[in-house]
């Protein structure tokens, strides 16, 4: 059987820069996903505006379907074993690592679980556009964690004017070379940055009753004069940790996501030659390949984030079309050149891979069957 893994995404940075606004965001707009927010403590977490319909111990249940928890770095393991259970049904874990730990200490966390049903899901940085000078004059040790960031959120950006802004999006890529920044305002980042977002189960029916987001998004809406952002659900709303005078929310981030389907068998070479010189701003691969190559037959699920790479082996099913879908997501990427790139991976059928044009692969596959 396979065992789903759930990805642990870090959201970093200093007082004021808006990560609490980000998380406050993505909990407000998770659609069908269920989310394990894990906090130093519960006083910046909007838990009154989504009902809260229990608590037990340092976890409280949220009327979307979320949950959230407040532990310290020693309780770590503890709640991430907690929230992987199945009987929890969390689709993603997101970490606001403000009081918990350095972000290096985090991601270390997370990548020497012995936790098998987590993978890594990124390094976030925000940081405040309006106070960033002040910012690294007051704490050096923000130009270490942007080098470390998989992803920059240049947050407050309507706080500051657009030649200001742009030259601070060209310092943030000095800092962090190669690693996607995006703008926003008040934190609204589109959740399928981060992670795939499920359609909600009564959705699928048509018909359902609505239910308190929904309500929570209209008040949010009606606060903004009626205005609704696009269709991704990235209405406004900022959190404690925002520091925002205006009310201008119709500045947020954007990126760009790139499909390719073929269905010929990749050369796992090119493609691993592919993924050890992704283009900068490329920050999330996922899909799946086959390779065609005696021995590795099956399907391989690819997992991308930042430097991190997994392939995950599993069989087709019966009667599955034997396929190559990926979809790549960043901000600032060449979807014409990523094409090419990744057309040039495909096996030309001359000449025929041997066992050994898999030893890249294998170094990044992880059998995740239980």
């Amino acid at each position: 059987m396979v065992t789903q893994q759930i990805p642990v995404i870090v959201i970093a940075g200093f007082l004021g820069s808006g990560k609490t606004t980000l998380l406050n965001h993505l909990l407000r707009h998770s659609g069908g996903s269920r989310i394990g927010a894990i906090v130093n403590d519960f006083g910046s977490i909007e838990i009154d505006a989504m009902t809260v319909a229990g608590q037990v111990d340092s976890m409280l249940s949220l009327g979307n379907g979320c949950l959230c928890c407040a532990v310290d770095t020693t309780d770590m393991d503890e709640m991430l074993e907690r929230l992987t259970r199945p009987s929890a049904r969390i689709d993603v874990i997101v970490v606001e690592a403000s009081g918990l730990a350095e972000p290096e200490e985090m991601i270390r966390l997370i990548l020497s679980s012995e936790n098998r049903r987590i993978v890594y899901g990124g390094l976030v940085e925000v940081v405040d556009a309006a106070e960033f000078t002040a910012t690294r004059e007051r704490h050096p040790e923000l130009d270490r964690h942007l080098r470390v960031a998989d992803l920059v959120v240049l947050n407050k950006a309507d706080r500051v004017r657009e030649d200001e802004r742009s030259a601070l999006l060209g310092r943030l890529e000095t800092l962090s070379p190669g690693r996607p920044v995006v703008h926003a305002s008040y934190g609204r980042v589109d959740p399928e940055l981060f992670f795939d977002r499920r359609e909600r189960e009564d959705d699928a029916a048509g018909v359902r009753q609505l239910s308190f987001e929904d309500l929570h998004a209209e008040v949010l809406a009606a606060e903004d004069g009626g205005q609704d952002c696009d269709a991704r659900g990235c209405q406004g709303g900022h959190g404690e940790d925002d520091g925002h005078g205006g009310r201008d929310r119709h500045l947020h981030a954007a990126y760009e996501s790139v499909s390719f389907t073929c269905g010929d068998p990749l050369d796992p070479r090119r493609f691993m030659e592919f993924l050890d010189a992704r283009p900068e701003g490329l920050y999330r691969i996922k899909g799946f390949v086959h390779f065609g190559v005696d021995g590795h037959r099956q399907k391989f699920a690819v997992h991308t984030v930042g430097d991190f790479l997994r392939f995950y082996p599993s069989p087709w099913e019966r009667g599955e079309e034997r396929t190559n879908q990926l979809v790549l997501i960043g901000t600032g990427i060449d979807a014409g050149a990523l094409q090419d790139r990744l057309t040039t991976c495909v096996g030309t059928g001359q000449e025929k891979a041997g066992p050994e044009s898999m030893w890249g692969v294998l170094r990044y596959t992880q059998d995740h069957t239980a």
